[in-house]
């Protein structure tokens, strides 16, 4: 009980900081220093992830570059944490020097900002049609009826595991489908016994792990109203915290610490599978000797909870415009003719970066129904349209 009230603490004191250091993207990439020219031909995007977010922006830059070849886009690469410390500090004292045109913000956060900071970021309801995009992301970045951002990527859950690492211990791709968490766990203690291999990595200050249990059943820290608090009698927070406990008691979890030893830890073989968003593909396959080694399968459900099913969501960001910042308009046009409408870079995206778009036309793009030769099988497609989490904060 001892380390199920540490847990408890942890949680605790994620939440009073607003859930900054609880992001399975709080890279700790080396600081890039963002300069911004304020001119009438010049944008600037801010955005982390190299090989994810980054690589979407500069896409997008060049698919630009072919409609207004006048205009020079400059995409910087930054930790998400320095990016919200920089958008905090600039619009606390309305001073946007140096801050970019358009910047990447993941969907946990963007309430805090639009309630926090009213009218700092630019209504794009003009160029994102809703019937294009999944409901549940554009309830995030709507308040009063006015969309802010244009909808990116999904944070769709998946289990990605090592098939050899597996086979060792003794199962087949069969028997990693549709497991519960203890289930998983169990299976965790063989591969650790076999391999010497750990099942995953946990991260003490990154409870993103407890989110995506907590949303396999429907459940948050907040009640519907998205007002009050529901953590006490919350039994769903209780059973994913158990199940927390029962992962680092079992010895099955290596402890790190921030995105680098995250994305190392399954780059190098350290762990034998990577519970989380679908977002982590573009780092699983630049280990390219890894190729045909991993495989997918749902998302583990939470044991005793009716309710969990084997689907749920963690991250995922969208584009958002900074109002004052000179070139605004501009920075509407960018994004109106890249990710709010061109299928064609969507379609490009999910081939170069594993994209998991939240476009709904996405579906019948000519890459998304192809299969990855870097993976056995792929349930993406399935996970998105078919997933569940009824908030996403």
């Amino acid at each position: 009980m001892r380390s199920l009230r540490v847990l408890a603490l942890l949680l605790s004191i994620c939440l009073l900081w607003g859930l900054t250091a609880c992001s399975n993207q709080t890279e700790e990439q080396p600081h890039t220093q963002a300069t911004v020219e304020t001119s009438d031909n010049v944008l600037t995007i801010w955005a982390w992830d190299d090989t994810f977010n980054v690589k979407a922006a500069n896409l997008a830059k060049a698919y630009y570059a072919n409609i207004n070849p006048e205009i020079q886009v400059n995409v910087v690469s930054m930790a998400q944490t320095d990016i919200i410390t920089k958008l905090n500090t600039a619009f606390s004292s309305s001073n946007y020097e140096g801050l970019p045109n358009i910047v990447l913000i993941e969907d946990y956060r963007i309430q805090n900002f639009l309630k926090s900071y009213p009218g700092e970021l630019r209504d794009l309801s003009s160029i994102v049609d809703p019937d294009r995009f999944m409901e549940y992301k554009l309830r995030v970045m709507t308040e009063e009826g006015k969309i802010y951002g244009v909808p990116f990527d999904s944070g769709a859950a998946a289990l990605f595991y090592r098939r050899d690492y597996l086979r060792e211990a003794g199962y087949t791709e069969q028997d990693m489908q549709n497991l519960t968490w203890n289930e998983y766990i169990e299976i965790g203690k063989d591969v650790k016994e076999a391999t010497g291999k750990y099942m995953l990595t946990l991260d003490p200050s990154d409870l993103g792990q407890i989110r995506i249990m907590m949303q396999s059943a429907g459940a948050w820290y907040m009640k519907e109203d998205g007002e009050t608090v529901d953590i006490a009698e919350n039994e769903v927070l209780k059973a994913a915290l158990s199940t927390y406990e029962r992962m680092v008691n079992a010895g099955i979890a290596l402890q790190v610490s921030g995105w680098d030893p995250f994305v190392k830890a399954f780059q190098e073989g350290e762990v034998a599978s990577v519970p989380t968003g679908c977002w982590a593909m573009s780092n699983i396959v630049k280990a390219e000797e890894q190729s045909g080694k991993w495989a997918v399968a749902p998302i583990p459900r939470l044991d005793d909870i009716p309710q969990s099913i084997n689907a749920s969501s963690i991250g995922g960001g969208s584009w958002y415009v900074i109002d004052k910042v000179p070139g605004a308009d501009l920075a509407v046009d960018f994004l109106g003719k890249t990710f709010a409408s061109n299928e064609q870079l969507i379609d490009d995206l999910v081939k170069e970066i594993s994209l998991v778009s939240t476009m709904k036309s996405a579906k019948d793009l000519k890459h998304c129904g192809e299969p990855n030769a870097f993976l056995v099988a792929s349930v993406f497609t399935r996970t998105l349209l078919h997933g569940r989490s009824k908030r996403l904060l």
